[in-house]
């Protein structure tokens, strides 16, 4: 099969898809949009949003739709780096045997991920990059497709151990989900206070996912779209050649060029899934903010005068 016919297929699959998802979820289209992206492409997504905004089910039902393996770890201060990735045992036979921790699943729900300590947290960033673990000198390698959807509470900051931003920039977007309308709340307490369960079906399989994610990287991009990427992750960086005041202002850091790689990828599957062949640069503005977000590090100052990461990327697009 042609890539073109593989793309119209994925575009296809891709309605199905959200046509499912929507039996459960209600709303935050925005949301379920990135978190399918960012599996296309094949990178983790942190989802930031207040408790009851159903983080967890979005992330549980999008396994059950793309025919995923699943597990979610709910982390805490007491968490070991263990009971994430396994360890071994001595079975009856007085050998050493590897029990596989909750990480050897296709999609990992990190529940709360800045409430455990940096040794927890870097154990599973390890993973997320490496797409293996080491125990006891030995390697494991993990199943694909592998994805780690994290979340964080951006309310109660207390005991809670912020990851740093080099181990951010692992994640492919932050995507911030907000309160739902009116209406959408309205069917939300209808849809979950009755009697009835909603079946929804499976509509693609690990496979078509991998074949997926290779079409999307051999998606031509034209020079003066990856030249516009680059140059905008390039202005977010202060005292820079042709970086405009409001970074210089407001920025400390800005995003390294694993920001100008995952632009193109992200657009590439944002072109793909509406019928394009190529990506622009309106692809590129589209997934700008859930990209670069979590890459920008603002000053004192910026904090002091309510400048947010929104303002400055808005003003930089």
């Amino acid at each position: 099969m042609s890539d073109v016919a593989v793309a119209k297929e994925l575009v296809k699959k891709y309605k199905q898809l959200k046509s499912e998802i929507s039996k459960i979820i209600i709303g935050q289209d925005d949301a379920v949009d990135l978190v399918l992206l960012s599996i296309f492409v094949g990178g983790h997504s942190l989802l930031i949003g207040v408790p009851g905004l159903a983080k967890t089910l979005l992330v549980s039902t999008v396994a059950r739709t793309l025919g995923l393996d699943f597990k979610r770890i709910q982390f805490t201060p007491d968490l070991m780096p263990s009971d994430i990735i396994g360890s071994e045992i001595l079975d009856e036979n007085r050998k050493f045997q590897f029990i596989k921790g909750p990480v050897f699943a296709n999609i990992v729900l990190a529940d709360e991920i800045n409430r455990t300590p940096p040794k927890t947290q870097a154990a599973l960033l390890e993973a997320m990059q490496e797409r293996s673990v080491t125990v006891a000198g030995h390697e494991h390698k993990l199943a694909k497709p592998f994805f780690v959807l994290a979340t964080q509470n951006p309310i109660e900051q207390e005991g809670t151990y912020p990851l740093p931003e080099a181990q951010l920039d692992r994640f492919l977007f932050s995507i911030n989900m907000d309160y739902p309308s009116f209406n959408e709340e309205v069917n939300i307490v209808k849809s979950t206070t009755d009697d009835h369960i909603e079946s929804i079906d499976m509509v693609f399989s690990a496979k078509e996912i991998l074949e997926f994610q290779h079409l999307i990287r051999r998606i031509p991009v034209a020079d003066n779209v990856v030249e516009y990427a680059v140059n905008l992750v390039s202005k977010t960086r202060p005292n820079s050649e042709g970086t405009p005041s409001i970074v210089n202002d407001y920025i400390s850091w800005g995003a390294g060029p694993r920001a100008s790689q995952n632009l193109i990828l992200a657009a590439k599957a944002h072109a793909v899934i509406r019928g394009k062949l190529s990506p622009d640069k309106e692809d590129v503005i589209a997934i700008a903010y859930a990209v670069l977000h979590h890459r920008i590090v603002r000053n004192y100052k910026a904090e002091a005068e309510n400048i947010s990461e929104k303002i400055i990327i808005e003003e930089l697009l």
